[in-house]
């Protein structure tokens, strides 16, 4: 059963604009920083850059139609460089520049590397590729285990961190032509749907559709994971306002959760093994020779979120929000540490608010403090975050 989802805070984020008119889904879409305009790809094949006109209305002042459907692209604002096409500085033509033969099957994801000159791709045929992006030319490719749907680079150091459909972040590290794996961090029970880099903290964040997102330290090099629990369908993007240590995220569900990140939070426990409940000591329903011997029927076991111990239902009866250990909807606790949960323990650390559509991609503008969302609805909506984002 769906976990009840906590009341959304009075302040909310303001919605200022609706951009619709697509036959298919917005895969991605950027905001255009210093201009009232918006960049779309869509499955329709086209790419379009929008313009905020007089009237207060976006229409198109470029319409590409591409052969394929559009699954993904990567804009820098400084060069106006997207992915293989230039934009003018005003914004009404798109000018091709550059094509990269990377990929056997459709291309996932592409992330364009300023400051390397490289161009950073991954594929349904499960290999991540980089090419400079002056010359055209391949400079490495790397095989995953699984088709990678997340993708972020440290510029600083040369990772590249990489998240998988089997629920597995990998962190490589890249050279000008080859590339070696660092370490993998496995948390997740489903795909890695989104990854986050925030390089002041060091810190990654991967959401995923078993409805989650951890919080990975990387700088800290102690392997804390913090997990946040807040949507009750798939994550489908993250965003992080450094400046507010906020981050930002959404599902299909429909939610956009704005959570405080500049708060002490708590791992959660591991989950201890036991033949029998922790607490009353009954056997749980396979411990065959302590039914036997106690003349007892076995009962289910479950855990206790907050200590990590086996229980049974009768001594977790009881359920609590624990915030800062990312357990914003009520979970299951044992009834000792039921008792030892304050109120001010239970104070939130997220906000919740609903976006009315099934969201499928988030792009964060931090310079405006606006948020657009693309759902399954066809339709970007335009966001002002800043009563909540500050």
């Amino acid at each position: 059963m769906a976990a009840e989802q906590p009341t959304p805070q009075t302040r909310k984020p303001v919605l200022l604009s609706k951009i619709e008119a697509f036959q298919d889904i917005v895969t991605t879409a950027v905001i255009i920083p210093k201009e009232d305009g918006v960049i779309s790809v869509s499955e329709d094949r086209t790419i379009r850059v929008w313009l905020k006109r007089d009237s207060g209305q976006y229409w198109p002042s470029v319409y590409q139609t591409m052969p394929n459907s559009c699954s993904c692209m990567s804009f820098n604002p400084e060069t106006r460089r997207l992915s293989e096409f230039i934009l003018a500085e005003d914004y009404n033509k798109m000018i091709p520049a550059r094509t990269y033969h990377a990929h056997q099957g459709r291309v996932l994801v592409v992330l364009f590397v300023l400051e390397m000159e490289w161009l950073l791709s991954t594929g349904q045929d499960k290999n991540f590729t980089w090419h400079c992006s002056e010359s055209g030319q391949q400079l490495g490719t790397y095989r995953t285990a699984a088709c990678v749907s997340g993708l972020q680079f440290d510029v600083e150091t040369r990772h590249a961190f990489v998240g998988d459909q089997s629920g597995q972040v990998t962190i490589l590290k890249l050279e000008q032509d080859n590339c070696s794996m660092v370490t993998t961090f496995k948390g997740h029970t489903g795909n890695v749907t989104a990854l986050c880099w925030d390089p002041g903290q060091r810190v990654l964040f991967s959401g995923s559709s078993d409805h989650s997102i951890i919080m990975w330290d990387i700088g800290g090099r102690k392997g804390t994971a913090i997990e946040l629990q807040g949507h009750n369908d798939k994550v489908q993007g993250l965003c992080y306002a450094s400046h507010t240590r906020q981050l930002i995220s959404c599902s299909s569900d429909g939610s956009i959760v704005i959570w405080n990140m500049d708060v002490t939070r708590q791992e959660t426990p591991e989950w201890l093994d036991s033949d029998s409940c922790q607490k009353c000591e009954q056997p749980f329903f396979w411990n065959f020779k302590q039914m036997w011997d106690s003349k007892k029927i076995g009962l289910r076991q479950h855990h206790c979120r907050k200590c990590g111990q086996a229980v049974c239902g009768k001594c977790s009866s009881k359920r609590s929000t624990i915030p800062l250990m990312g357990f914003e909807f009520e979970v299951r606790v044992c009834d000792r540490c039921h008792e030892s949960i304050t109120e001010e323990d239970r104070a939130p650390t997220a906000s919740f608010h609903d976006s009315k559509h099934s969201m499928v991609h988030i792009h964060y503008e931090a310079t405006t403090g606006n948020l657009l969302t693309s759902g399954t609805d066809k339709v970007i909506k335009l966001w002002d975050m800043t009563p909540v984002v500050s």
